[in-house]
């Protein structure tokens, strides 16, 4: 036998083996624990699901899923390692409408691409968010607070947790929507934020519903209407946008995870089926809803709905940005 033939054997040989491996990785999954990204600060809405969800989630794979808070950049920093993370299926991330999808169209030059650099494997859930003031801000609801704005706009502030956020792009919307331009002042997470509304450094927030009603209902701030076209659970007592005659500011943000691009199907679907048991209990459904989050329908959990929806929220939120001017260099 040739030399030559005896080196394109042998590397057939090993092309062979390493496809062997590959597929014997894949089934073996998960065989050492997963690292999932919370691209916020600890203690915020995201990271709360996020833990609560990991445990149910560790129980059914049989390995730890293990909660790592990446925070800064609204969540871009946290998204942008899984994105370049080897796609083994043992990294992923918490994303949600701010990392994925209002970050595709505020920037000018984006971190990522959501679709080319991720691996979409569900929406998990999704959450109105509650507009709050701080509580000696003299309105009440938000018909006397669009009047206040637009009447003090040059000295007021609103909160977020950072450009970009799920608590900033609903807040530019309402702004947007009722001819304001009020300073936007971003924190590193949604606590800090909502904590300066509480000690009334900033005058009010687009909050998650997690943290927002709680603070509404302990007095810590002003609630002032859920952004949302149906009341929330989480405060049913508190009145929509359009129930107190304010259209067009619904937004609701949604949670999803994602794995680096080409993670392997065979991962991503049985990431998926995990998913799909632990949103399926009963006990999971009624934490999440106390905690101000609604379960994503069953058929709207699977990989092929998340990816048709992805496609569809990009396009609507980058109309929503391009028309408020919303831009980050």
């Amino acid at each position: 036998m040739t030399p030559y033939r005896i080196w394109v054997g042998a590397v057939a040989a090993v092309a062979v083996l390493a496809t062997g491996a590959a597929a014997q990785a894949q089934s073996d999954w998960p065989n050492r624990p997963i690292t999932l990204i919370v691209p916020f600060a600890a203690g915020g809405g995201v990271d709360a699901s996020a833990r609560f969800q990991a445990t149910f989630l560790s129980q059914i794979l049989g390995q730890s899923v293990v909660v790592e808070n990446v925070g800064g950049a609204a969540g871009t920093i946290g998204s942008m390692r899984v994105a370049k993370a080897s796609p083994d299926g043992y990294t992923m991330v918490m994303g949600n409408s701010g990392t994925h999808v209002y970050s595709q169209s505020i920037y000018k030059k984006k971190p990522y691409d959501t679709l080319t650099d991720f691996e979409p494997v569900a929406l998990l859930t999704e959450s109105p968010r509650i507009l709050v003031a701080r509580k000696d801000l003299p309105v009440n609801g938000l018909k006397d607070l669009v009047a206040y704005i637009q009447k003090n706009q040059k000295t007021m502030q609103y909160s977020s947790a950072g450009v970009g956020s799920g608590t900033h792009l609903p807040c530019a919307l309402l702004n947007h929507r009722i001819g304001a331009n009020v300073t936007m002042i971003p924190y590193k997470g949604e606590n800090p934020a909502l904590l300066d509304v509480v000690a009334g450094r900033a005058d009010y927030m687009c909050a998650t519903m997690q943290n927002g009603a709680v603070q509404a209902k302990q007095g810590g701030v002003k609630g002032i209407a859920v952004m949302a076209p149906r009341r929330s659970s989480a405060i049913p007592e508190l009145a929509t946008a359009g129930e107190q005659g304010v259209d067009g500011v619904d937004a609701t943000v949604w949670n999803g995870l994602f794995f680096p691009k080409g993670t392997p199907k065979e991962i991503v679907d049985k990431m998926n089926a995990a998913v799909q048991k632990v949103l399926g209990r009963e006990d999971v459904r009624k934490k999440l809803e106390s905690m101000g989050l609604d379960v994503m329908p069953e058929d709207q959990r699977s990989t092929a709905y998340m990816v048709k929806f992805l496609k569809e929220d990009i396009e609507r939120w980058g109309e929503v940005t391009k028309a408020a001017g919303i831009s980050v260099d």
